[in-house]
């Protein structure tokens, strides 16, 4: 039972959405360091093929960038064939694209619900129906391929900013979690989701004017979280290690959530 045996994901094949910074950057740094296929997904053509090419001559590795919108059912389908061109199985699949709205709540509009629900959501669950049979393909009982599905602490509790619908599609991301993983076990597809606290990303930094001080001051643990917080959990549930965990939606925050409670001094 040697470590690099229990936690190895050496020659996996990786998908990871919105993989070209933020979360989930720091989780594809960790499957290329540890010498996975990855490939990476974002809708800017110039920044996933920069990051790709970064993670690639860092790691000595196989990083591939897919410009990709995967807010459309017509991304979804492009992206899911672009990757069956290449490879005939997949054996995890990172769902970590995702999109944020603040707005007060008298002023919060539709399309801050629409873009939110959109790609959190639905297009989570439609990329993995549609790379179902990759997935099946890399799968056994021994090994059952992987599906990691990134939602928040947002999702378990009220949200520090006015993020009406990011909460709302979060919580959504952690039941789903739960009910694909309870069909797909059958199928040798296990399914879990990460529910991260504070990162360093652009979407939390403009929140803050990338002024990370009074979180760290929140934070239990002192600080926000670092690339190998993230990573070294996905590589958990990706490996042998996390192959009896099965629909658990597991934070990685600090203790903000085990922390939290009523103060009523």
């Amino acid at each position: 039972m040697k470590l690099n045996k229990l936690f190895s994901v050496e020659k996996k094949i990786v998908l990871i959405t919105g993989g070209s910074r933020g979360i989930g950057e720091m989780i594809a740094s960790g499957f290329c360091a540890n010498g996975a296929k990855v490939y990476i997904t974002a809708r800017s053509e110039s920044v996933v093929k920069e990051t790709a090419n970064k993670l690639s001559d860092k790691y000595s590795c196989d990083c591939i960038g897919i410009t990709s919108d995967i807010s459309s059912i017509e991304g979804i389908k492009n992206l899911s064939e672009a990757i069956k061109k290449d490879e005939n199985k997949i054996d995890v699949l990172v769902n970590n694209a995702g999109a944020a709205w603040g707005a007060s709540l008298e002023e919060f509009p539709e399309i801050g619900w629409d873009k939110v629900m959109d790609l959190c959501v639905k297009s989570m669950f439609f990329l993995t129906q549609s790379l179902l049979p990759l997935l099946i393909s890399a799968s056994n009982k021994v090994d059952p391929s992987r599906v990691i599905n990134i939602g928040s602490i947002d999702g378990i509790n009220k949200p520090e900013f006015n993020n009406f619908s990011y909460s709302a599609a979060k919580s959504a991301v952690h039941h789903m979690t739960r009910v694909l993983a309870a069909e797909l076990v059958k199928k040798n597809v296990i399914v879990n989701a990460i529910a991260p606290g504070p990162f360093p990303s652009k979407m939390l930094g403009t929140a803050v004017e990338f002024n990370y001080t009074e979180l760290e001051s929140k934070n239990p643990r002192g600080r926000i979280g670092t690339p190998e917080d993230i990573a070294g959990l996905s590589i958990f549930l990706a490996s042998r290690a996390g192959a009896f965990t099965i629909g658990e939606v597991i934070t990685c925050d600090g203790g903000l959530v085990a922390s939290a409670g009523h103060d009523l001094r």
